[in-house]
């Protein structure tokens, strides 16, 4: 996933091994998608990640999956 062009997301090299973290967290931006992968709801994610609110993972989830990419 390229993560350059989305506000929620930053490298910082030599940070977790440089790969795309949640602003402000050191939670690894896919982690976020393994757990829709896996069918967690985002209160679980958000139960398992308390410095993710809801609303920051809905807005990641929609930069990964905008809705002019979506089959209508």
């Amino acid at each position: 996933m390229d993560w350059s062009g989305c506000e929620l997301v930053e490298v910082i090299p030599g940070k977790v091994s440089s790969v795309p973290l949640v602003v402000g967290a050191r939670i690894p931006a896919d982690v976020i998608f393994d757990y829709v992968d896996s069918g967690s709801p985002l209160e679980e994610i958000a139960r398992d990640y308390p410095s993710l609110s809801q609303a920051t993972i809905a807005a990641l989830l929609a930069y990964a999956d905008p809705p002019e990419s979506r089959s209508s």
